[in-house]
C-alpha cells in the first residue's frame, strides 16, 4: 500500500471515529435538553394548575383533556401522600378527536388543597412536536456527519498528496539510478525538512555507491591484467622447461604437476573475476537468446569431447525457449550446466535435457544426493567429484547469473540429479 493511501486511510478512520463520537454526544445532549425543556413545561403547568385550584376549589372535581395537554386529579390518603414520589415518564394516550394513539410525556405530582386533603395531579403533554424535532435533528446531524466526513477526508487526501510530491519525485529519481551509470541531478526542492534531508541522504549515498562501483570495477580490471600476465608467463616458462634436453623423468613429472596447478590457478582467477563482474552488474547489454539453438550447439561439442564415456544423451525440445539476457551470460549459464552434467556422469550413464517455453531442465544419473545447502557455494566439491581440474565455481557462477537475471534456479534429486531453470517473462 502506498504511503499516501496508508496515511489517508488512518487519518480518515480517526476523523470518522471522532466525528461519529461527537455526533452521538451532540445527539444525546440535544435530546436530553429537549426532554428537560418538556419536563420544565410540565412543572410550570403544575404550578399554574395548583394556584388556580387553590383559588377555585371546584376545579378539584373537574377533568380536562386536549390534544396537546390534559390533566386528571384524584384524591389520595395522607399516608400515600407522605411516601409519594414525583415522576416523569413516556407513554401513548388515545385522543378521541384524532382517533389515534399519540405519544405523551406524563408528569405525576401531589399537592394539598384548601380542604386540607391530598390530591394526585397527572399532567400529560403531547410529544409529537418534540419527536418530530428530534427526528429532524437526527436527519440534519447525519447529513452534516456525512458531508463533514467526506469534506475532511477529501481535503486531507488533497493536502497529503501535495505534501508527498517531493517523496514521489525522489522515488522516481531513485528508479533512474543504475549501477555503472553516472548519478543524475536531483532537482527536488521542498520546504519539508525531513524530505530535504532524505533528498540529501539519497543523493550522497548514490554518489558514494557510484564511486565505490567505479573503484571496484577498476580494481577488477587491474587484477585481471596484473594476475593473468604473470601466470601466463610462468606457464610459458614451464612449457619451455619441458623442452630441455637434460631433464629427467622425475623432473618432468614435477613440472607437469606444476603446469596443472598453474592452469587451475588461471581458471580460478578468471572464474572469480567473472563472478565479480556478474555481481557488479557489468553485463548490461541484453538481447533475445534462443536457448534451443544454444543448447544444441553446446551439446554437440560436449558429446564429442566426452565420447570416450559412452554417455546416453537425450535432448527433448518441447517448445521454443527465448530469453532476454546478456549473450555471454547466457552462454556461460548453459555451458556450465551441461558441462557439469557431462563431467559428473559416470561412464555409460545417461543425460537428459528438456526445453520448454520457459524452462530448461538438465538431468544426469547419479548414486548420491548432493548437499542442497552447499551445492551453490563457491569451492564446494562433493565426494563424487574426482576431477582435480574442477575449480568448484561452476554452479556458483550459474547461481549468480540466475540471481542477477531473476531466473529461478533449483536442484532436485530422485535417483538422478536434476537442475531446473525457470525463466520469468
Amino acid at each position: 500500500m502506498k504511503l499516501l493511501n496508508y496515511t489517508n486511510q488512518k487519518l480518515s478512520l480517526f476523523v470518522f471515529a471522532l466525528i461519529a463520537a461527537w455526533g452521538i454526544f451532540f445527539f444525546y445532549a440535544m435530546n436530553s435538553e429537549i426532554m428537560d425543556e418538556t419536563d420544565d413545561m410540565l412543572q410550570s403547568y403544575r404550578d399554574i394548575f395548583i394556584k388556580k385550584a387553590l383559588s377555585e376549589p371546584k376545579l378539584l372535581n373537574s377533568f380536562e383533556d386536549t390534544t396537546f395537554a390534559g390533566y386528571s386529579i384524584r384524591p389520595i390518603s395522607d399516608e400515600d401522600a407522605r411516601n409519594y414520589k414525583e415522576r416523569f415518564y413516556d407513554e401513548e394516550a388515545y385522543f378521541p378527536d384524532e382517533d389515534e394513539h399519540i405519544p405523551v410525556r406524563v408528569y405525576k405530582s401531589v399537592f394539598r388543597a384548601s380542604d386540607q386533603r391530598y390530591y394526585e395531579l397527572e399532567i400529560r403533554l403531547s410529544t409529537v412536536e418534540r419527536d418530530d424535532m428530534i427526528e429532524t435533528l437526527s436527519i440534519c446531524l447525519f447529513a452534516l456527519f456525512v458531508l463533514l466526513s467526506a469534506t475532511i477526508i477529501a481535503g486531507n487526501r488533497l493536502i497529503l498528496k501535495q505534501s508527498f510530491k517531493p517523496l514521489n519525485k525522489l522515488l522516481k529519481w531513485l528508479d533512474s539510478v543504475a549501477p555503472g551509470k553516472a548519478v543524475p541531478d536531483l532537482n527536488n526542492r521542498t520546504k519539508i525538512t525531513e524530505f530535504a534531508q532524505l533528498n540529501e541522504a539519497a543523493y550522497t549515498m548514490s554518489l558514494r555507491n557510484f564511486r565505490a562501483y567505479e573503484q571496484q570495477k577498476q580494481f577488477i580490471e587491474n587484477a585481471s591484467h596484473e594476475l593473468q600476465t604473470p601466470l601466463a608467463i610462468a606457464l610459458n616458462k614451464i612449457e619451455m622447461l619441458t623442452q630441455s634436453e637434460n631433464i629427467s623423468e622425475q623432473q618432468l613429472a614435477e613440472i607437469d604437476s606444476l603446469h596443472k596447478a598453474l592452469n587451475k590457478a588461471i581458471k580460478m582467477n578468471k572464474s572469480l573475476l567473472f563472478l565479480s563482474r556478474i555481481e557488479n552488474e557489468q553485463f548490461s547489454d541484453k538481447k533475445e537468446i534462443n536457448l534451443n539453438r544454444l543448447v544444441r550447439e553446446l551439446s554437440a561439442d560436449f558429446i564429442e569431447i566426452y565420447a570416450d564415456k559412452h554417455l546416453d544423451f537425450i535432448l527433448e525440445e518441447k517448445n521454443q525457449c527465448t530469453v532476454r539476457m546478456n549473450e555471454d551470460l547466457a552462454n556461460t549459464l548453459t555451458t556450465n550446466l551441461i558441462k557439469n552434467a557431462f563431467m559428473h556422469t559416470s561412464r555409460n550413464g545417461k543425460i537428459s535435457v528438456t526445453i520448454n517455453t520457459s524452462t530448461l531442465q538438465i538431468e544426469n544419473s547419479g548414486d548420491e544426493k548432493l548437499d542442497e545447502k552447499r551445492i551453490f557455494q563457491r569451492f564446494y566439491r562433493s565426494g563424487q567429484t574426482k576431477n582435480d581440474n574442477s575449480t568448484g565455481l561452476g554452479l556458483a557462477i550459474v547461481q549468480s547469473i540466475a540471481v542477477s537475471n531473476r531466473i529461478a534456479f533449483r536442484y532436485e534429486y530422485d535417483g538422478k540429479h536434476r537442475f531446473v531453470l525457470k525463466f520469468v517473462k
